[in-house]
């Protein structure tokens, strides 16, 4: 890796036409800072604008562990929820409660969600809903979301949903329904600041905790196999 790859990203194509649209409305206001130099400063607030809406679209290549049973992160961010939770009913998973975790994205994060196991997509469902911040319980059954559901080879399931937060007003699923999916495989994206929960199979327990710092496909997030204990940790 050299230094420039280090910073610069390939962009999503999600991002193209708003990266366009932002460097169109730089342009004019260099044009109008020519004519009327009281812009200049505005002119170069929106260079940095652009920059940053380049960088909300990176779209990173990630190093995905392959041993079989490895349930990673769906997105970038904080751990913000562990708790049981029903699934959304509309993926048709039952009425008992799940170890339900939540991934929390400000608009800083990498926002392309990736698929926190390999099987086949059983179910896709939309809802429509609020914009509450995503960081709030209630987000979950408010909020407008997406969920996918994904069957593994021995039946088992896990459901993924993404979750529109405060600015966010898009969510875009890349996947189909009966699509067979790989463990950390790009499945959608949230634009501006969004949640991701994913629902474990019964009794598994997630090897995270409250706070951490999740990078999506590639840290674990769970482990079908493992008989640890739900892990804990302390702030430093």
């Amino acid at each position: 890796m050299n230094m420039l790859s280090t910073f610069i990203k390939p962009m999503h194509k999600e991002g193209r036409r708003f990266v366009a649209i932002s460097a169109a409305i730089t342009a004019g206001f260099f044009l109008l800072a020519w004519l009327m130099p009281i812009l200049t400063p505005l002119a170069w607030l929106m260079v940095g604008i652009t920059i940053w809406v380049y960088y909300f679209f990176r779209d990173p290549r990630r190093h995905t562990p392959t041993r079989e049973g490895l349930i990673v992160s769906p997105a970038d961010g904080i751990i913000s929820l562990i708790e049981p939770a029903v699934p959304p009913k509309e993926l048709g998973m039952g009425p008992e409660p799940l170890t339900r975790v939540s991934v929390f994205m400000n608009v800083f994060n990498c926002h392309v969600n990736r698929a926190p196991i390999g099987g086949r997509i059983k179910a896709i469902a939309y809802r429509p809903g609020k914009f509450l911040n995503a960081s709030l319980d209630k987000a979950s059954i408010d909020n407008e979301r997406n969920s996918l559901c994904i069957e593994m080879e021995d039946g088992r399931q896990i459901a993924v949903v993404q979750i529109a937060g405060l600015v966010a007003r898009r969510i875009v699923c890349f996947s189909n329904h009966g699509e067979a999916i790989k463990t950390g495989e790009r499945f959608g994206l949230i634009r501006f600041g969004s949640r991701l929960d994913t629902y474990l199979p019964d009794g598994v327990q997630p090897l995270v905790a409250l706070g951490q710092t999740m990078v999506a496909g590639e840290t674990v997030l769970a482990d079908l196999y493992s008989e640890e204990p739900q892990r804990q940790a302390r702030e430093d």
